[in-house]
């Protein structure tokens, strides 16, 4: 089968992310003699500088790691919390009905920094300087901006011109967009990462120098600045009007990335392991267990029948998704009936031949009223609200202009090492677009707590120190009990609807992940949005026009809202595997910029 890009195979290491320099930084760190985990973190920073519209430092990132010599996956939480202050009395006392997308109101704890750094002491091998390296190379001395990343800051130019001015002096230098692939420089940035790791040399051991970033990160001059600039500064956002942020130095101090056993599903030979329901992780696994009770080994993986098969199981998972889901530190959710067969059974029963229009999540005992909440929601909901400059998260940044809408995106990255180390990571957050720079340390913080409900007693509701539910949402999977592989995509509520496609085609049909990512995409708004103004479209099927012209009639003709997008648009898949000792790494050509490296 013809494929745009070969299937990378070697037996040394592979490294594959959503921009080739991310993933050429971590391929040399590999070659340095680093393991997966030290490729990753060098990666992850590296997509920081370069991709600014998708992620940056204040943003958050769930992980999910294989240690060989432990020999079990983990996951590690970078998912930031609520400030102490941010109570849903605290937004609806100044008239807010949704926590805007933009500005300073939506941010929380930026979790990334910590999560990369808790990864690299634990399991890594390299110094923080040496990791961070490449990072400050390209914030300092330059990198080619991508086309995106220009467009993008011109879409939101005038909102910086008038109200952002500390965005506009960074990326609008000499008042002027940036030019596609001309160098372009962050030498704040560049000092912050600097000086992070030039104060942290001090300290006795490589694991104490690394707790010692962390702590100028979460304690020190960083805390201090963002703390600063939230009390300080009142920002406009997408509600149209100027608020302070709430976000503060204490709430930085006591936060940490941690670790968790991840939630997982047998699937015929395989064991598929997610992130628990603080992340919408578990929506994956729910439609492994609805899906497994249909004969998809009949179905061409470009028919009508997969296609609408596959699609009716999302919009059920994702229905329980907005009647359960939420951080378990603070609700309850009822993960063990959300996976389990005889619930599923009864589910299953609900796909029949036509498109469902409606949201139909399932009825629990002892749970009674979360589903029926959930329906008014998606009925009423936001409708189709203005987005407002810079606001939303993906489905994919240029669909969502072809709309009118100018929203965020997400990265990822994925690393097998030659002693068979795995790491999967969404990191994301912290977009150029969200919120204004903080002048002292060159990047802006995250806007995921959109994510929460200004309804009091949703799973999703908003609290102090509550972890939003995340669309962050990595991927890993082991094969008659061995680890095999890693996979991902950027993609908000899209990210568990195009990894399991992209799962099933290859365990079904025998394709290569190569093959498996170049295949035609789909997928669904058919319930709310997770991001501001979390419109829902009941009934919507986005798929690529690549997909054969008798399925897309097909699948019109059982109801479904059919929305044709161009070739090559839906998706941003990446994937890397490892069985018998032999690594293979594949990345979606899709915007041209992912890219898969290994040898």
């Amino acid at each position: 089968m013809f494929t745009t890009r070969p299937e990378i195979q070697g037996t040394f290491g592979a490294v594959t992310s959503t921009h080739w320099l991310a993933s050429a930084s971590g391929m040399a760190v590999l070659e340095k003699g680093g393991n997966a985990f030290d490729a990753a973190v060098a990666a992850g920073f590296v997509l920081q500088v370069v991709e600014p519209h998708l992620n940056g430092p204040a943003g958050e990132v769930p992980i999910l790691i294989y240690n060989a010599r432990e020999d079990r996956v983990r996951v590690i939480c970078g998912q930031g919390t609520a400030p102490e202050a941010a109570t849903i009395q605290a937004y609806r006392d100044q008239g807010l009905s949704l926590v805007p997308g933009t500005g300073l109101l939506a941010a929380v704890v930026p979790g990334a920094f910590d999560a990369w750094l808790t990864m690299l002491r634990d399991h890594g091998t390299m110094e923080l300087a040496d990791v961070i390296e490449p990072a400050i190379f390209y914030a300092s001395g330059g990198h080619p901006m991508l086309a995106r990343v220009a467009q993008t800051i011109e879409t939101v130019s005038e909102m910086f011109k008038q109200d952002w001015p500390t965005s506009a002096a960074l990326w609008l230098q000499n008042g002027s967009v940036p030019k596609a692939g001309a160098l372009f420089r962050n030498s704040q940035l560049a000092e912050t990462y600097g000086r992070i790791v030039q104060e942290s040399q001090g300290a006795a051991t490589r694991e104490a120098r690394i707790d010692k970033a962390r702590d100028l990160f979460y304690r020190g001059f960083v805390a201090e600045a963002i703390d600063k600039f939230c009390r300080t500064n009142e920002v406009m956002d997408v509600s149209g009007r100027r608020h302070r942020g709430l976000l503060s130095g204490q709430d930085m101090a006591g936060w940490k990335a941690t670790y968790e056993e991840p939630l997982t599903y047998d699937y015929r030979n395989y064991t598929v392991c997610k992130t628990g329901p603080w992340g919408q992780g578990p929506v994956f696994l729910q439609q492994l267990a609805l899906l497994k009770g249909f004969d998809l080994d009949k179905m061409d993986p470009n028919g009508p029948d997969f296609v609408h098969t596959v699609i009716e199981c999302m919009k059920l998972a994702f229905a329980d998704r907005e009647a359960y889901y939420g951080d378990p530190d603070f609700v309850d959710v009822p993960v063990e009936t959300l996976l389990s067969d005889a619930y599923n059974d009864e589910r299953r029963k609900l796909v029949g031949n036509t498109a469902s229009l409606e949201l139909r999540p399932g009825s629990i005992p002892g749970y009674e009223g979360q589903a029926e909440r959930a329906v008014p929601r998606a009925a009423g909901g936001a409708g189709e609200a203005d987005q407002g400059a810079g606001a939303g998260e993906p489905t994919m940044a240029h669909l969502a202009e072809e709309k009118g809408e100018k929203r965020g995106d997400t990265c990822h990255v994925d690393v097998i090492d030659r002693w068979g180390n795995m790491v999967s990571a969404t990191p994301s957050g912290g977009w150029l677009q969200s919120s204004p720079i903080i002048p002292e340390l060159g990047f802006c913080l995250t806007s995921r707590a959109q994510m929460f409900w200004l309804e009091e007693g949703l799973p999703a509701s908003l609290a102090p120190r509550k972890r939003p539910r995340t669309t962050l949402t990595p991927s890993m999977a082991l094969r008659d009990g061995k680890p095999y592989i890693a996979f991902g995509t950027p993609g908000g509520d899209q990210q568990d609807q195009w990894q399991p496609i992209f799962f099933l085609r290859h365990v079904h049909y025998g394709l290569n992940l190569q093959e498996t990512i170049d295949q035609p995409l789909f997928h669904t708004e058919h319930f709310p949005g997770s991001f501001y103004p979390r419109a829902s479209r009941p009934g919507s099927l986005a798929v690529e026009a690549n997909l054969p012209s008798a399925t897309i009639e097909q699948l019109q003709q059982k109801g479904h809202n059919v929305e044709v997008m161009p070739e090559w648009s839906i998706g941003r898949l990446c994937a890397a595997s490892r069985e018998n000792g032999v690594i293979k790494a594949a990345a979606t050509p899709r915007l041209m910029q992912a890219y898969a490296i290994g040898r």
